[in-house]
């Protein structure tokens, strides 16, 4: 299989990181957003919303939206959970992650390591502090009683709140402040199989 994507995105990191724990063979295609060759013609084709990560099969067959190609490539291993409830626990989480974290922690990130910070991103920028603080807040709250966000080993949920997470200073979110936060970080880091984020 290949997977498309930009080795800087926390949401193309997500799907690296889960295919080399599970050490399952894969091409990166690497594409560059910042040349705007996710809006070219034959990568439309593969996928029309023209995001990435982009997870093509074997058989030309194409899956989009990093969360969705977790679950795929997690079915029948111990990163997606037997239980019935932790598995509505995995949704929860990753919804959280969509919905609370990513448009926060994600975006602050990309204006500041992306784009340098312009000054015409400046306000936009401060304006996500709140929220990602929020999210961290969250995030601190479970983890000070649980060392993983569903059940009692990692799993997809781990996976999409770590990738931008783990860099959430790169936006300008100071981790000082959350040991549990960090104490999880290095939970996943110490995995087997475990690839860091490209520098």
């Amino acid at each position: 299989m290949r997977i498309h994507g930009d080795e800087q995105s926390g949401n193309c990191y997500k799907v690296r990181l889960l295919a080399d724990l599970l050490d399952l063979p894969y091409e990166w295609v690497p594409v560059n957003i910042l040349e705007g060759e996710t809006r070219r013609p034959e990568f439309l084709a593969r996928n029309p919303v023209g995001q990435i990560p982009l997870l093509e099969l074997d058989d030309g067959r194409h899956l989009s939206e990093s969360n969705a190609i977790l679950h795929y490539l997690a079915a029948d291993t111990p990163y997606w959970p037997d239980d019935r409830f932790t598995r509505a626990k995995v949704l929860q989480w990753q919804f959280f992650e969509q919905y609370s974290h990513e448009p926060y922690i994600a975006v602050a990130r990309f204006i500041q390591h992306y784009l340098g910070l312009p000054e015409d991103r400046r306000e936009e920028y401060a304006s996500k502090q709140a929220g990602g603080y929020r999210a961290l807040d969250v995030m601190e709250g479970h983890l000070a009683d649980h060392d993983w966000f569903a059940g009692e080993r990692c799993s997809v949920a781990d996976i999409s709140l770590f990738a931008y997470t783990h860099v959430a200073h790169q936006g300008g979110f100071d981790l000082s402040g959350y040991p549990a936060i960090r104490d999880w970080i290095g939970r996943v880091q110490a995995l087997p199989g475990f690839r860091p984020m490209a520098a």
